[in-house]
């Protein structure tokens, strides 16, 4: 298929479907029905693993290269602030309402329409694989992780995130530590104890103003944020211990692992990641694909905010239409020729590559 009115008009359809069922997170069972059926119709033979759902071209060849194309169909529960119905998708002065149209329900129907377009296409150097896929919103492991090794042998990655169709060329990881200063207990009233508080403080300072010795040319420093804090059982107790917790955006100058380690070198607290298997990713400036884009005019830039990128092994970039900041917003959007031009842009700078 490769008549593009047909395919935008399709992944509109589509998109409205999606918005009229519910799918928070870890609960998209119903969107991923929908997705796998509306493949099933066009007897393309679609995988499923949990709520993920891939496909490949029809001539698909192992010994091609292959392109994942992928985003999301989770979303993340309706803010108060809605006036509109969340799962009704209305359109009204040239936009698409509806919870997850901008996030990303726009960029996986342009995507979804993108792989129609080359779907049984003989003369690639490229196999394409298209994975819709679960838990992104809370970085769940049932996710695009799960199935990383069902995909078989990936060497590039699109990233589908309203990104207003530039190129995130690097995008920061993410770890969230929990950290415990020790003191001893002691009464308030009299020199007693070791107060656990100031302790924690003189580390608090220290995440404020660290500076890492290496700064990624694309993203920036390394980004600290000490967020939530948790000390003391009354006023008369000097405090024994207090919990705090950072949230650090970290980048491709140090992997999460050398990040961590410099940490704990340097702070009193005891210091736990979380995890530290979100990394921050990037894609060479010289990428093809990336140069493709550049030639349309397409801006390029590093994101301080994270997609399942940060799960990904392999060079990607995060591209898709709508923008960001009207993510999880009350009464998101997506305007409709948004679509209509991401789909068009994809296809024009694969056009030069496959």
């Amino acid at each position: 298929m490769n008549n593009r009115i047909q395919l935008f008009e399709e992944s509109l359809t589509l998109l409205k479907s999606l918005i009229k069922i519910s799918s928070f997170s870890r609960d998209e069972g119903e969107t991923a029905d929908l997705i796998a059926q509306f493949f099933n119709k066009k007897q393309i033979k679609s995988y499923r693993k949990g709520n993920n759902i891939w496909v490949y071209n029809k001539n698909y060849s192992p010994l091609k290269p292959t392109i994942l194309l992928n985003s999301h169909h989770d979303t993340v529960k309706p803010n108060t602030g809605y006036t509109r119905n969340p799962f009704s998708p209305d359109e009204a002065d040239g936009k698409l309402f509806g919870l997850g149209s901008n996030d990303a329900g726009g960029c996986l129907v342009s995507l979804i329409a993108t792989f129609l377009y080359f779907y049984d296409r003989s003369d690639l150097q490229y196999n394409f694989c298209l994975a819709a896929t679960a838990e992104e919103e809370v970085s769940g492991k049932g996710g695009i992780e799960s199935i990383i090794s069902d995909l078989g042998t990936l060497d590039f990655a699109i990233v589908g995130e309203p990104t207003l169709m530039d190129l995130a060329i690097a995008e920061k990881g993410l770890m969230v530590l929990d950290c415990t200063a020790h003191g001893i207990a002691g009464h308030a009233a009299r020199d007693e104890g070791e107060n656990a508080l100031y302790k924690a403080i003189q580390d608090i300072e220290w995440f404020k103003s660290y500076q890492f010795e290496r700064e990624s040319k694309k993203l920036g420093p390394i980004k600290m944020s000490v967020t939530m804090i948790q000390c003391g059982e009354q006023h008369n107790v000097v405090p024994a211990t207090c919990n705090f917790v950072v949230d650090v955006r970290t980048t491709d100058a140090y992997s999460n692992e050398e990040t961590l380690a410099i940490i704990k070198q340097q702070v009193l607290s005891d210091v736990t990641a979380r995890s530290t298997r979100l990394s921050s990713s990037s894609i060479p400036e010289d990428h093809p694909f990336v140069l493709s884009g550049i030639s349309l005019g397409k801006k390029t830039y590093g994101s301080p905010t994270m997609s399942d990128q940060a799960l990904l092994r392999i060079p990607s970039v995060k591209l898709g239409p709508g923008f960001s900041g009207r993510s999880h917003m009350a009464d998101e959007f997506i305007f409709i020729d948004e679509i209509r031009n991401g789909i068009d842009d994809y296809i024009s700078m694969l056009e030069k590559i496959v």
